[in-house]
């Protein structure tokens, strides 16, 4: 098969979609290179990125994979990169706190840090709305849950940033290697002086063997909380607001019809999530899909973004509707690593674009601002910056 080069595209960080469609309409999974990527499966068709995501045939752990990296950074050795049983173990110690009731005693906590953020933003007329409201809010809400206030959140928002959507590999091992530096720091002062939080009991708990989690898992587990705890709602808030303001029509409709708002979320999440493509999966032994064999140890990824365009699951997949019934999306994955903060997201995302819509009347885009600088790399969909005005 081909190798389909994306490397060098020049439109397709901006908008990748017509060239998923074309993948598409030629098969459901493709041999890709790309930047940092030499060669690797890419699943496009919505059904197979569903089964793919749900099948235990492929593994999350890099270590199973041909020329797996020894000296990796244990940021990466997290739950979300890691298989049963010690996947299940460390999910369990955390799935407590992001239940349908907890997430709901959250809300005021969350009403109540958006209106702070808008009443700071507001009286100037104009923001960048990532700076301003889609980044403060889920950092502050994570870092509260977490037990960790005093956070340097610009530091860890470009360590962050630079690791999730680095410019280069090299970029991304010096930023790998800064935020181990940080996290063990972290931990250490939150082991100094423990609290009634998340972290100080992560790292005082102990499993029915009397096993606490080890120092590379505390890192790997402050990692993911911390980054996916963020970085997704971000996102999810910035290219919501941004799918309203490219379509007037929908943002009349939400503003006419509030209680069209969960939908309206949906159908962003579905049009242009945070997440475009799911991290590295890796075959454990020989596996078909369509008619493509992937070898065991063979790298793939399963494109999140292309999966919820597909006219064979969704009519007019390009088209934002959000009275659509988008159920069934992808864009918290499926299976067993179906993101755990997902309900956190979408309260926190809720929250804030109705809130922004209130107090925002005239919410439209800054023509004196900068065009969109989208974030580089394959894992996260979004812009830095969101220049707006009202």
């Amino acid at each position: 098969m081909p190798v389909v080069d994306l490397r060098g595209i020049p439109d397709f960080t901006a908008d990748p979609y017509p060239y998923y469609a074309k993948l598409r309409a030629e098969g459901p999974v493709h041999s890709i290179r790309t930047d940092g990527i030499e060669r690797a499966w890419l699943v496009v068709g919505y059904e197979e990125a569903r089964a793919t995501l749900a099948d235990q045939r492929f593994g999350k752990d890099w270590r199973i994979a041909d020329g797996w990296d020894e000296g990796a950074s244990p940021i990466f050795a997290n739950m979300l990169e890691l298989d049963a049983p010690h996947h299940t173990r460390l999910r369990r110690l955390v799935a407590g706190e992001f239940t349908a009731r907890r997430i709901e005693a959250l809300r005021p906590r969350v009403e109540e840090i958006t209106g702070e953020l808008l009443d700071a933003m507001v009286p100037a007329g104009s923001a960048d709305l990532v700076d301003a409201l889609a980044f403060p809010l889920p950092m502050t809400v994570i870092c509260e849950l977490i037990g960790v206030p005093g956070l340097d959140r610009d530091t860890f928002r470009l360590l962050s940033n630079a690791v999730v959507a680095p410019v280069s590999p090299e970029a991304a091992d010096e930023a790998a290697r800064a935020m181990q530096t940080y996290l063990d720091e972290l931990i250490a002062a939150k082991r100094r002086s423990p609290g009634d939080d998340l972290m100080s009991a992560l790292i005082q708990t102990r499993d029915e063997r009397g096993d606490g989690l080890s120092s590379e898992e505390l890192v790997g587990m402050a990692f993911l909380l911390l980054v996916a705890g963020h970085e997704t709602t971000v996102n999810l808030i910035s290219n919501g607001v941004r799918a309203l303001l490219d379509h007037p029509d929908q943002l009349a409709l939400l503003r006419a019809e509030p209680e069209l708002i969960d939908g309206a979320v949906e159908e962003m999440l579905r049009y242009e999530g945070p997440v475009e493509n799911a991290t590295f999966r890796f075959a454990r032994e020989r596996v078909t899909i369509g008619s493509q064999v992937i070898r065991k140890g063979d790298p793939v990824l399963v494109a999140i973004g292309s999966g919820n365009r597909d006219a064979g699951r969704y009519t007019e997949p390009d088209t934002f509707d959000i009275r659509r019934e988008p159920r069934g999306h992808l864009a918290f994955g499926h299976g067993a690593h179906f993101c755990l903060g997902a309900p956190l997201a979408r309260m926190e995302g809720r929250t804030a674009v109705r809130a922004l819509l209130e107090r925002c009347p005239g919410l439209a885009r800054d023509p004196d601002g900068e065009g969109p600088q989208w974030l580089p790399g394959m894992l996260i969909r979004g812009v830095r910056r969101l220049p707006v005005r009202w």
